[in-house]
């Protein structure tokens, strides 16, 4: 019989951004047989109205990155495990595999389904040459494939298709982005630190290789750091969310210890991407950013227009320094098949986009820390604004904002839900719609 769980709703009746949620008291205590409640998210989260937010995994420290399989199989990478009781260093990566077995909304059984690479991160499952289903991963400096073919939870078969000392790793921005769609192997990684030169080398651009890791052609570059890439569904589209670049008025003498200066210039430049990756396209890091906007260090470079010329501007432009990580489309097929479930999308988000922002370092007052929808026009097929469905700022004394969640991924689930990973509480979280609307 499936355990009774009381489960708490964190539900907005009116707000928007800065708004404070009220106080909703628990469920019933589950029954003594039943595991504990599932937490509550924490206080200050603010939700859009006719949204609400849950607790879908619990007590998963660095949860990263998601994928999902048509069974709603949850699949959470995370680049580092902490060390556990009475041990000194950290296990390395791992991949944790989730279900939720008595459909209640909480993935309450858990295995590691590949452990021990450090700096674990892309998720993409996809068939091999056979056809045969495999979840391929990414590390800063390779890309695997895992199955489990006894049906314990655990992998099995692990394979390197492009081993460590092939690709480059590390840096400051050592992400590594995976997709593998169409017999072919998408992966980049960024800029080594803020506004590098690495035109030469293979940092900065998107590649390409065959699904036996052969076969490596460049694909796109001008890139600072685009940790996942995926297609828009229906699509060959590939999609990715770029960091814009810190720093940008510092050459400009601003002053962050001077409150009389302060940085004005670098809290609101340069804006962070979503992206449309075209082969053979330029997205202008580190020399231009956003809408054709040079760097100031690059003045004098000698090609500066000439790239100005080259530069693809994003599709959509985003406020500075909100970090962009992960991000889902809300696949159409998902939404009909879907479509009056409890707390599914609803039809009119078909095709947008939920996309994690990390949230702001380099900005005077912190910023991001949410969930955005994406809306894409269902004529133009291109994104047109957004809207914020989860925000995790909370507002104190003076309008100060302290962050309480920092989003990292998003999947769509077959029930029609969302869920985003937060590598600041340890958890995923699921975002429904509510009749409400």
């Amino acid at each position: 019989m499936p355990n009774q769980i009381g489960v708490v709703i964190l539900t907005l009746a009116a707000g928007g951004r800065g708004a404070t949620p009220p106080v909703v008291a628990p469920a019933d205590s589950p029954t003594a047989s039943a595991r504990p409640a599932v937490p509550a998210p924490p206080q200050g989260i603010t939700c859009r109205p006719g949204y609400t937010l849950t607790v879908a995994v619990d007590d998963l420290a660095r949860a990263r990155f998601l994928e999902v399989d048509p069974d709603g199989v949850l699949y959470v990478s995370r680049p580092e495990v902490p060390p556990g009781p009475g041990e000194r260093r950290s296990r390395g990566g791992d991949i944790t595999r989730l279900e939720d077995a008595d459909g209640d909304g909480f993935y309450e059984r858990r295995t590691t389904f590949v452990q021990g690479p450090t700096s674990l991160h892309g998720l993409c499952l996809a068939p091999d040459e056979s056809g045969a289903m495999w979840l391929w991963y990414s590390t800063s400096g390779s890309i695997r494939k895992a199955r489990d073919t006894s049906g314990d939870g655990v992998a099995d078969e692990n394979i390197a298709v492009i081993p460590d000392g092939m690709l480059p790793s590390g840096g400051v921005h050592w992400w590594r982005s995976l997709l593998v769609a169409h017999g072919t192997i998408y992966t980049s990684i960024g800029d080594s630190g803020n506004i590098t030169d690495e035109t030469a080398s293979e940092r900065q651009k998107i590649w390409t290789f065959d699904l036996s890791g052969k076969n490596k052609k460049p694909f796109a570059g001008g890139i600072r750091n685009t940790e996942k890439l995926r297609l828009r569904p229906g699509t060959r589209e590939v999609w990715g969310l770029d960091h814009g670049s810190d720093w940008f008025g510092r050459t400009l003498d601003e002053d962050p210890a001077n409150p009389a200066k302060g940085q004005p210039i670098t809290d609101r430049y340069p804006p962070e991407e979503i992206n449309h990756y075209e082969e053979g396209k330029f997205y202008g890091h580190p020399f231009i950013a956003g809408e054709v906007i040079p760097r100031f260090e690059f003045l004098d470079k000698s090609d500066l227009i000439e790239l100005a010329a080259r530069n693809t501007a994003p599709r959509l432009s985003m406020p500075a320094h909100w970090a962009g990580n992960g991000f889902t489309f809300l696949d159409p097929q998902v939404v009909k098949t879907s479509a009056g479930k409890p707390g599914a999308m609803p039809s009119d988000h078909a095709g947008d986009m939920i996309a994690c922002y990390h949230g702001s370092w380099n900005r005077t007052q912190p910023a991001g820390y949410c969930v955005v929808r994406v809306i894409f026009d269902p004529i133009e097929q291109r994104p047109i604004g957004y809207v914020t469905l989860v925000d995790g700022l909370r507002r104190g004394p003076g309008d100060r904002a302290t962050p309480v969640i920092r989003p990292v991924d998003a999947v769509q689930v077959p029930d029609g839900s969302v869920l985003f990973s937060c590598d600041m509480t340890g958890r995923v979280y699921r975002i429904r719609t509510t009749t409400a609307r």
